[in-house]
Formats: structure tokens, C-alpha cells, sequence
């Protein structure tokens, strides 16, 4: 997927450390107007979201979209509302499948623009045992610190 950066409104970066992201897709997002304005402010956090998967549709869950005093006169927003994940059905059905049998999870990992609407990457995922995410970060570790040697040479 080739995006610019400008395009791009959230990453999860602690799915990363949380999860093994094994595939991922793109999938739209049901929004109301004053959603999009927030997006457009970047008044999002979805660190704590997943997908669910209830009677045949895509559900995200746990994303907080603040709204702005501006934008939302004449309604009630609800920040932390359940929004509709747009995919189409043999997507649907293959994601069911795979976390019914083979008890993996679905998170989003990023949201950006394209063409005008906003889309969501959602990554089919397994979860990291302990051992695994310290030596993720002693990776990540490594390689800043070769880095900065690299640099002071």
C-alpha cells in the first residue's frame, strides 16, 4: 500500500508491540459529519480499539474521536460510539473464520484519507506472549544504539 504521510490521521503503533500482525486489509469507515471534521483536526486515539465481528458486519470498537465545540451544535456526539466497518462479504466471512477457528484477533493499525474518504487497515493478529515483546523492544533497542554508533563514526 503506497500512501503519503500527509494522508495518514492515526497509526496504532502499540498493535505493533501488542500483536503478530499477520494480514492486513482495508476497510471503510460509516461516519457522521462531525466525525469527519474531528479526523480532519486529528482528534482521534485508537490505541485501545479492536474489530468485532457480530452477526455478519464489522464493528470498531473502543475509538475515541473527540468532538469539536464548533462542529457539533445541533447534535449529541457520543465520542465512543460503535462505528460500522464498510468490507465486503467474503472478507466478512473469511475474517469470521479466522477468529472463530483459529482464535486470532483483528485490530486496526492504521487510519488514513484516500480519495477523499477515510479508510481503516484493520490486521488479522496473534497475541504476543511476554518473552516475545521483551525481545521485541531489546531489538528495537539494538538497533537504535548501532544507530547512534553508526552516527558518531
Amino acid at each position: 500500500m503506497t500512501k503519503q504521510s500527509s494522508s495518514t490521521i492515526a497509526l496504532n503503533k502499540r498493535a505493533k508491540f501488542e500483536f503478530h500482525l499477520e494480514e492486513r486489509l482495508e476497510a471503510g469507515i460509516a461516519l457522521e459529519g462531525w466525525e469527519v471534521k474531528a479526523l480532519r483536526a486529528g482528534k482521534i486515539q485508537f490505541g485501545d480499539s479492536y474489530v468485532l465481528l457480530k452477526n455478519g458486519e464489522a464493528f470498531l470498537f473502543g475509538c475515541l474521536i473527540t468532538p469539536l465545540p464548533t462542529a457539533s451544535t445541533h447534535v449529541n456526539p457520543d465520542p465512543t460510539r460503535t462505528r460500522r466497518l464498510l468490507l465486503h462479504r467474503r472478507e466478512i466471512d473469511r475474517l469470521i473464520g479466522l477468529v472463530e477457528r483459529k482464535g486470532q484477533t483483528i485490530v486496526p493499525t492504521a487510519m488514513y484519507w484516500k480519495q477523499g474518504k477515510v479508510k481503516v487497515e484493520i490486521a488479522v493478529a496473534s497475541g504476543k506472549k511476554q518473552h516475545d515483546k521483551r525481545r521485541a523492544q531489546k531489538e528495537k533497542d539494538w538497533q537504535r544504539q548501532k544507530a547512534r554508533i553508526l552516527k558518531s563514526k
